[in-house]
């Protein structure tokens, strides 16, 4: 217990006083064994007691007077403190009389001193017992008084450990040894193992011993928890590992299974159930909560404050706020204490937690939790219901707290909200409840500095979000007069007293300061002092960080500054805190401070001893806290000011900052784990003292691996290390180690993958931020950006599957391969690493590439967004579609998603003014009012049931709902309060809402009396209550918001077109100014700053600058931007149209108009550049363009809204070739690495390796109509079909072989080796139902024969896998027919009617591959084998759904709600189960086997994902989520690629780099997107092969 007590603690004779203390913090602590005690035949040291009281001091020195025994030496050493109360002796620090007591560096000096001490010290002892047991044997003390002087420090701690214990049997061990015949004649060896006085037995020693072991112990302990043994001397050492091995293994196996024992005992009291969980947590606060009230005087006023909140009619939080240190916490807790007294007879269930002191209160979530918890614990529900995701967990937080009653009202205190962590929101307080059910009040506490906007952020956001001011208490310094009192009352129960002149300081420290945390530390200060301190040893310090410098100093004293600023400073350098068994493993590698411990002896282990930094802890009381990091109990400071005190203590310069944060990095890196030794160099004194002649050595410091993942015994992970996740790029930027911090964390495919895995992508993103924050080098800052920017353009999908970060970061950043190392690097571990995790990779470049025009892509809607608002401070995106989606425009996160569960997808987006509603109104009628900081809302009904809704309007506390009947005002809470009539019985076209007296309505103008039809459109203003004349306007209008003063429109007839801008008086709208116009208008809106007006028109858009000087009587001048010929702006709504809008500098216009962005020069009106933007039709467009942000923003059809950089706007963009439609059909070519896709308007041919779009073929360029195309498998022809016609090219030269017409082709067959095919066509009138089956050859199209055949149902037709039987589903005399014709001449073979047991409509033939003569028939349950050349049906195999594999054995069974099994042909039993049978909804399936049959594909329609599983062992080697929704799919004929098509028109080659297969490593580093060299040799061979086609737009498809 007494390793590593230093000499500073003897010197202040502290040593048995830290042993007692650290026995109390044991019992505190552990749950099990806490005190083991070995007793052998030593009782040990006995040292002079340290503290006496007074008046026992004054018997025993008046005892020793009357016997004449001098006392000077007990004068001289012990001093009279009245400072404590009552008064006592001290026994004076050896060094204040000897001062070279602890002198090292004169070891003789250092030597006479400590010799004359124990001689001293002797002498003290002899007089102590002497006086005592005078006075005992005259009854003036008892026995035990007088024992306290004969005692040994061993007794004392067995006494602490056990004798005083209540529960020795769970707790406590004692070992007993007797050694019989100690060998006295080596009296240095005896005296390791008896008591020896002048070269004899310590007799009174043996006695007093003997009664302790013999007597005492065994009577207060448990026989089964006391072990004894007796073992013989031998030789000259006593003890002998050969003679006592059995006494030695008997010993270390009982102790062993005796701790264990006790720990299990523990472990099975302990309730580890969610209730017994939350009943530790209650206790732990509930405790603290009395430490803070057991302290806490006066604020009457505050109180009384609280009191009538808590007893008053508010519906709303109270909020007590003000700077750190001020007593937040102290009055939280006493008005929790008070409720019950202010409440009665109530019964009130009390909720508690003082956030960030326990694991459990730190994070949001967490905590949320277990509020939850609790309640449901109090009010006995069910814990199963609690969610553990952040919305429902508010939702149902909120849900619980209507259970509150009159009888039993529920009372919430949240202490320092602003410390809990982990958040989704940037603000961590948005899911605190802003409007309270009856008998529910809620009281939390946050900081609020009004200098430091950082920390005050949290109290302005609750401001926000309540808006009742009276809620708001500031909680204030105490006031000196308090301060003094407080002081004193402490004083008090403390039992301490000061002289005058030390009062006098408190005072004055006091009329300085009074804020509760300097009067703790004060307090913590003045109870130190002495009534004899000398007054430069009772100094104040002025404010609170002075004080902490002070305390720190004190703790350094004590237990050694090197130990303690470096511990110290390890905390205060971590990012979120350091657990206690990380702190010992550092400093345990800290060399520096270990060569300060072990300054006089080598330890066997070379690590701190334990107890160290306990004895530091102790003496920080409540400054360090316990909180939650990481999935982990850590320690940090509690208050800020501490933090910042430490930071200003430890980090003098740059060299101890870095010093630090490189330990702390080493050791999350593991470079000293798992057993490797540590190098480390002996102290001179060290060498010197143990004749060392070594410089230099090694230890294992016992610290543990870091790695990422900690797996269980399958091999599989069982948790991520996310303290290393959390800890190590912070301190390997701040220590500048950025090679590091490239090799392993920033290019690491393995950090990456394991960071991605456990959390979210803005924590994988801060760590590229913050390194590229700090690095000043451009060519790194760029590399480190292009790896974030690929993450934040793949953040929809890595955060639902991380996994697939290889394929994300390999499709977007290949072409940046070459020029930058460290993305190779990456890319390059990707290849390796990353099939382990998704075995599928892609050949070549086919995601956006990051450093372009596109920032961010929003993905989260499952329908098409149509609408999106950019907050006021520009920093959240709210967009809606059956959902309100609101976006972090700095990380691109989802911060907050609502889903209101109404039918139809919502429209008409509109925020409040101040941002903290939003609302829209759905295509069934309904309206959607939400609150954006809490989520919550309200549904309103259309007040207009027989009409549609044309749009809402929205102001900070109301809503409006116009149609054309007129407008209703409701409040937020959806009551309805007004309503306006349209009286005027015209067409409403749009409202704009300020309040209910000023508003206005546009109205569509019919009024056939008038005789200037041109004005067909007309504004209504009310102005304070007031009608203004009505404006008449042709088209369009615009107002410029938010004043309102002035709108823009055209006036003008037909043949005038001019746009005039008019002023708003008290009755009409004045014309100021003109703006020339030629062009009719569809739409006209304002820039953000009102500066520029922008018209769209058909053609292109107009742009007028507002603020440029105009000659008087001329008109403003306006420049025109054309889009493309054959691109047309089209009017969605009346006045609405495609926007485009200005960047930052205005010298850009940037447009959306159909599915790309359209950039124009405002200099010279040239279209600079056409980007393509989305695979959907773009909605809305909007610019962003404040500060450093230059962007436009837009949302499409495509379900995405995406974020475009002006900046980057003709940076090189890397473009990804695709079709204008999407790919309805694939066709592949192995042999020449070409894919054939049918894209509606075109047949494209793409290469397989470069991912390029070779060759578009369409015979009639406009207006074709694609609908089938197969590529021979050399790759030579290409037959399709277009717009009735049948076409056979020529692959190299791009021409037509063969045409002829063809109509209403059905089916699209290759057979006989690709020498021939068949089309299956529709014929004869409607109803008749007939098809035709031609057959042709290839490359001439001469048509081998024609079949004509009548059918109920069209289904495929077959050709048997032998090339010998064309099989036909017909239709004859009313029964399902197969018709069998021989393929190669047409003849009719076979006719077989369909009459089999359990006969279904069929909807698939398939050919079974190894039986040339069997197909199957796949109907809705089963498929049905039959020998079409024997007419037998041969048997049902139930389940299947037509996939087959090559030998014909097995079969696959996907149900559409989820499931996929491989079952055996034969009898049709499951084989394997690849997927359970787990309900995910009713969607598209596609499932197939590879052309290998390696492999099995499964495509599910409602999750966008490939998975694809290994047939060998049915592990599943790839879940790849496609970037949008697939249309078709195949593989390649020796099974290393899968080739898909998608909705947005892309064809995308993955490679099956499947681990398991040894080649495929190698395959993937050839491919030719892996090598520049590589890249240039194919795309000369594919130039060879095929005739590239001129470089084309997607327009142009």
């Amino acid at each position: 217990m007494r390793w590593g007590v230093r000499d500073e603690a003897t010197d202040d004779h502290m040593t048995t006083e830290l042993c007692m203390k650290e026995i109390d913090n044991c019992q505190r602590l552990s749950m099990g064994p806490n005190f083991v005690v070995f007793l052998g035949q030593k009782y040990g040291y006995r040292p002079i007691p340290t503290y006496i009281v007074a008046s026992e001091f004054v018997m025993l020195r008046d005892a020793l007077l009357a016997m004449g025994t001098d006392v000077t030496l007990l004068d001289t050493w012990y001093m009279k403190d009245t400072n404590a109360v009552p008064a006592i002796y001290i026994l004076q620090p050896i060094s204040s009389i000897l001062i070279n007591f602890n002198n090292k560096r004169v070891p003789k000096l250092q030597q006479e001193d400590q010799a004359t001490w124990w001689d001293n010290m002797c002498k003290m002892q002899k007089l102590f017992r002497k006086a005592a047991q005078t006075l005992y044997s005259t009854n003036k003390i008892d026995h035990e008084a007088m024992h306290n002087y004969f005692m040994a420090v061993t007794e004392r701690e067995v006494i602490r450990g056990i004798l005083s214990v209540k529960n020795t049997k769970n707790h406590c061990l004692a070992y007993v040894r007797y050694i019989n015949n100690i060998n006295m004649q080596n009296i240095k060896r005896a005296s390791n193992f008896i008591d020896i006085i002048n070269r004899n037995i310590d007799t009174e020693s043996v006695k007093l011993l003997s009664d302790l072991r013999d007597n005492r112990l065994p009577a207060r302990i448990e026989t089964t928890n006391l072990q004894r043994y007796t073992v013989e001397w031998t030789g000259r050492e006593g003890l002998d590992l050969d003679t006592h091995q059995e006494y030695l293994q008997h010993f270390i196996t009982h102790f062993y299974k005796n701790m264990v024992k006790l720990v299990d005992r523990a472990m099975r009291k302990e309730d580890s159930s969610a209730q017994g969980q939350i009943i530790t947590e209650l206790l732990q606060h509930l405790h603290a909560c009395n430490n803070s009230v057991r302290v806490f005087y006066g604020r009457e006023k505050d109180l009384e404050k609280v009191r009538a909140y808590i007893t008053g009619p508010s519906s709303k939080p109270l909020v007590l706020h003000g700077e750190g240190g001020c007593g937040k916490t102290s009055l939280l807790a006493k008005s929790a204490s008070l409720c019950s007294e202010w409440l009665a007879p109530s019964k009130p269930l009390l909720i508690m937690r003082f956030l960030g002191t326990t694991p459990d209160s730190s994070a949001v979530t967490p905590m949320l939790i277990s509020l939850c918890h609790q309640i449901s614990y109090n009010l006995m529900l069910p814990f199963d219901d609690i969610p553990d995701e952040m919305v429902p967990l508010t939702a149902h937080l909120k849900e619980l707290l209507l259970n509150a009653t009159k009888e039993q009202p529920l009372l919430m205190f949240l202490d320092s909200v602003d410390q809990l962590t982990g958040a989704t929101d940037a603000n961590k307080v948005l899911w605190l409840p802003t409007r309270l059910p009856p008998h529910v009040k809620i009281v939390v506490s946050c900081v609020y500095e009004e200098n430091d906007p950082a920390i005050s952020q949290d109290c302005v956001t609750l401001r926000k979000i309540i808006e009742e001011s009276d809620n708001f208490l500031e909680v204030t310094s105490l006031g000196y007069d308090l301060a003094m009192d407080v002081i004193k009352r402490w004083m008090a129960d403390g039992h301490r007293d000061l002289n005058n002149y030390q009062m006098r300081m408190v005072s004055n420290a006091l009329g300085r300061c009074s804020l509760p945390i300097f009067v703790k530390l004060v307090f913590a200060e003045i109870c130190r002092w002495k009534s004899y301190s000398r007054p430069q040893d009772t100094h104040l310090a002025g404010n609170v960080m002075d004080s902490i410098m002070m305390l720190f100093e004190k703790i350094e004293k004590q237990h050694g500054k090197l130990l303690v600023s470096h511990a110290l400073a390890y905390i205060t350098a971590s990012k979120s805190g350091l657990s206690e068994s990380e702190l010992e493993d550092l400093i345990s590698l800290d060399d520096k401070v270990l060569d300060d411990v072990y300054q006089y002896h080598l330890p066997p282990v070379r690590r701190i001893p334990p107890l160290l930094w306990t004895r530091i802890r102790n003496d920080l009381p409540n400054y360090l806290s316990e909180r939650e990091a990481d999935g982990v109990s850590v320690l940090n400071w509690y208050h800020r000011q501490f933090k910042e005190a430490a930071k200003k203590r430890y980090f003098t310069n740059q060299n101890s900052s870095q010093y630090f944060h490189s330990s702390i990095a080493d050791y999350f890196l593991g470079i000293w784990g798992g057993g490797t030794p540590k190098p480390f160099r002996f102290t001179e004194i060290q060498r010197h003292r143990f004749n060392l002649k070594e410089k230099e050595g090694e230890a294992d410091r016992k610290v543990p691996l870091q790695p990422l993942a900690f797996l269980a015994k399958d091999g599989t992970v069982s948790r991520y290390n996310l303290r290393k996740f959390g800890e190590l790029p912070f301190h390997l930027v701040r220590s500048r180690r950025f090679a590091g911090l490239y090799e392993h964390v920033l290019f690491n495919y393995e950090w990456l993958h394991a960071k991605m895995s456990s959390c979210p992508l803005q924590a994988v993103l801060s760590d590229f931020e913050d390194a590229c924050n700090n690095v000043h080098d451009r060519e790194a800052s760029r590399e480190m950006m292009l790896v974030a920017d690929a993450l934040r353009l793949g953040g929809a999908i890595l955060s639902l599957y991380p996994d697939m970060l290889a394929c994300q970061l390999v499709g977007r950043l290949l072409p940046e391969r070459p020029a930058n190392a460290n993305v190779r690097t990456l890319l390059d571990q990707c290849d390796e690493q990353g099939p382990q995790h998704c075995a599928l990779l892609p050949t070549y470049h086919c995601l956006h590439t990051p450093g372009g025009p596109l920032k961010y892509s929003l993905e989260g809607h499952q329908f098409a967004v149509f609408g999106f608002r950019l907050t006021a401070d520009l920093r959240y995106i709210v967009s809606v579609s059956n959902k309100f989606v609101t976006w972090d425009l700095s990380t691109s996160d989802l911060t907050r998603e609502t889903n209101p569960r109404i039918e139809g997808i919502m429209q008409g987006l509109q925020l409040s003014p101040d941002n903290k509603y939003a609302s829209a109104h759905s295509s069934n009628n309904q309206t959607v009012a939400i609150n954006l900081m809490t989520s919550e809302y309200v549904v309103v009904e259309n007040p207009y049931p027989e009409y549609d809704i044309v749009g809402t309007q929205l102001s900070n506390n109301r809503l409006v709902i116009y149609s054309q009947p007129g407008a209703t005002l409701f409040d937020l809470r959806g009551q309805e309060l007004e309503r306006w009539d349209n009286t005027s019985g015209q067409q409403v076209i749009a409202m704009d809402f300020v309040s209910s007296s000023e508003y206005s309505f546009i109205y569509r103008d019919s009024d056939e009396s008038d005789s200037d039809t041109t004005h067909y459109m007309c504004l209504s203003s009310v102005l304070d209550g007031k009608e203004l004349e009505p404006l008449k306007f042709s088209n369009v209008l615009v107002a410029a918001l938010p004043a309102r003063e002035r709108v823009c429109t055209c006036t003008g007839g037909e043949l005038d077109r001019t746009v005039s801008v008019l002023s708003r008086g008290r009755l009409r709208y004045s014309e100021i100014e003109l703006l020339e116009n030629r062009q009719p208008l569809l739409q006209l809106v304002l820039d953000d700053q009102a500066s520029y007006l922008i018209g769209t028109f058909m053609q292109g858009f107009q742009v007028w600058n507002l603020t440029t000087e105009v000659s008087e009587g001329k008109k403003r001048p306006c420049v025109s931007l054309y889009l493309p010929h054959g691109i047309r702006n089209v009017s969605s709504r009346p006045m609405q149209s495609n926007s485009c809008v200005l960047s930052l500098e205005k010298d850009y216009a940037v447009a959306g108009v159909r599915k790309s962005l359209y950039v124009w020069s405002l200099r010279n009106c040239k279209l600079l550049k056409v980007l393509d933007a989305h695979f959907g039709r773009i909605i809305h467009t909007t610019s962003l363009t404040v500060g450093t942000w230059n962007s436009v923003i837009t949302s499409s059809l495509d379900r995405t809204v995406k974020v475009w950089n002006i900046n980057n706007i003709f940076e090189q963009v890397y473009h990804i070739d695709r079709h204008e439609m999407q790919v309805d059909a694939i066709s592949l070519s192995q042999k020449r690495d070409i894919a054939v896709t049918v894209a509606r308007s075109c047949v494209g041919i793409w290469h397989l390796k470069l991912g390029k779009l070779l060759n578009r073929l369409a015979d009639q360029p406009l207006g074709a109509i694609v609908t089938h195309a197969e590529v021979t498998k050399d790759g030579s022809y290409i037959v399709n079909t277009e717009s009735g016609n049948l076409l056979i090219w020529d692959v190299a030269t791009a021409e037509v072989l063969f045409r002829t017409e063809e109509k209403n082709v059905k089916q699209l067959t290759l057979f006989d080796h690709d020498t021939k095919f068949i089309t299956v066509c529709k014929s004869g009138a409607i109803g008749e139902n007939k098809c035709v089956v031609q057959a042709r050859t290839i490359p001439d199209g001469e048509r081998l024969y024609r079949v004509e055949y009548p059918i109920r149902l069209l289904r495929n037709v077959v050709v048997t896998s032998d090339n010998t039987h064309l099989v036909l589903a017909g239709n004859e005399a009313l029964k399902d027919t197969l018709f069998v014709y021989n393929a190669t001449s047409g003849t009719l073979i076979n006719k077989i009617v369909l009459k089999y047991a359990n006969y279904k409509d069929f909807h698939q033939i398939v050919v079974m591959p190894n039986k040339p003569s069997q197909v199957a028939l796949i109907d809705s349950d089963k498929g049905n084998i039959l020998d079409v050349r024997t007419r037998r049906f041969l048997r049902s195999v139930p389940r299947w759904n037509g996939s087959v594999t090559r030998d014909g054995k097995y079969g696959l069974f996907a149900p559409a709600r989820g499931g996929l099994e491989v079952i055996e042909l034969r009898h049709g039993t499951s084989v394997r189960t690849l997927i359970p049978r787990v309900a995910e909804g009713v969607f598209s399936v596609i499932t197939r086997f590879t052309k290998t049959d390696r492999y099995v594909l499964y495509y599910h329609s409602g999750s966008k994902t490939i998975r694809v599983f290994r047939m060998s062992d049915g592990q599943m080697v790839s879940n790849y989520r496609v970037s949008a929704e697939l249309t078709a799919i195949d593989s390649s004929d020796d099974g290393t690629s899968i080739v898909l098509g998608t909705v947005d028109g892309c064809l995308t080659c993955l490679t099956v780099a499947d681990p398991k297969v040894a080649q495929m490593t190698d395959y993937v580093t050839r491919l030719p997107s892996r090598s520049e060299e590589a890249w240039r040799a194919v795309e000369e061979q594919a130039k060879e092969m095929i005739r590239f086609a001129e470089p084309v737009t997607p327009e142009d498809d």
